[in-house]
């Protein structure tokens, strides 16, 4: 019988297992075999306090795992296939293996929405992104592109007119999704060019890095080439949520909905943190200080209950 087993890793996840391992909770986790979640694909992180020369993503989700492993944390590389959040205590199955645990740390994170073209995976964190905030000050004083059409693609475009000297907006349709006040400011920035009716067929480039793009028209089917050092893919993200469907609540979007000012879900003794909650922020500090409040919320109820 665990007292707590964390659901996953990332900034959150370790944060949350570092906080219960040093509350005494013996805490359990599950990174899934996805060890270190979104930041393993990310390059550069030079947005995270404490690292002033910046540091890759895989090294700081090996320091954050590190110190969370000091401290007592149990860690098994393998994904959580079913949870019966039910009755507690909760289980848990790793395939045919069951374990059961009196509070559960929900760290799923999400997945960022891709194009699945094959040239993604040779040029990803090459010079394909999929948040601007994360990565836009790489790209100063160049051309850019953001694939999408709605209030997220807006908004990356409008942050990267900070850094990029042209930001181009590729749209499949003629007309974004996006709410009227976000798309007009993208129409009249006059670093942004907006090409409609396109997809990217390719991702070009050499050894070094993305070069440009290949765009195909919807409508007539045509190629054209679109020089570019930077693109990013803003179709949306998806919150790992599916074990947890039927179970927990979930908003429209299919994000854990937690509890005001709190990780509490609707479960009692069951808490989210991080991007599986997060459709907002989606930034490893905000991920590590939910998996903190996760950690202490977790403390916090088991003691009320007399665990």
């Amino acid at each position: 019988m665990e007292k707590v087993i964390i659901i996953g890793s990332g900034p959150a996840g370790y944060t949350a297992a570092l906080y219960t391992s040093r509350a005494n909770l013996n805490p359990l986790q599950f990174e899934g075999e996805e060890v270190g979640g979104q930041l393993m694909t990310t390059t550069d992180v030079e947005n995270y306090p404490g690292f002033a020369e910046g540091i890759t993503g895989p090294e700081m989700m090996d320091i954050f795992k590190k110190q969370a492993a000091r401290f007592g944390t149990r860690m098994i590389p393998k994904n959580v296939t079913k949870v019966d959040l039910s009755a507690r205590p909760f289980k848990v199955w790793v395939g045919e293996q069951e374990y059961q645990s009196q509070s559960i740390i929900i760290a799923t994170g999400a997945t960022a929405k891709l194009l699945n073209i094959p040239s993604e995976k040779t040029f990803w964190g090459k010079g394909i992104s999929a948040c601007a905030t994360c990565d836009g000050a790489f790209f100063k004083d160049v051309k850019v592109a953001v694939v999408g059409g709605g209030d997220t693609a807006m908004e990356e475009a409008l942050f990267l007119t900070r850094y990029a000297s042209k930001v181009y907006v590729i749209h499949r349709r003629d007309e974004f999704r996006a709410s009227k006040i976000m798309a007009d400011r993208v129409q009249q920035h006059e670093k942004i060019e907006i090409i409609w009716n396109s997809v990217v067929d390719e991702y070009t480039g050499d050894g070094m890095g993305l070069k440009g793009l290949r765009l195909k028209n919807t409508q007539t089917g045509d190629t054209s080439n679109l020089e570019v050092e930077g693109c990013f893919v803003a179709i949306g993200h998806k919150p790992n949520t599916d074990i947890f469907a039927g179970q927990l609540e979930l908003q429209e979007n299919k994000y854990i909905k937690t509890k005001s000012d709190s990780t509490y879900t609707n479960v009692d003794g069951v808490f989210a943190c991080g991007d599986v909650q997060d459709h907002v922020y989606r930034q490893a500090v905000t991920a590590a200080g939910t998996g903190c409040m996760a950690a202490i919320d977790t403390e916090r109820w088991l003691e009320e209950q007399g665990l």
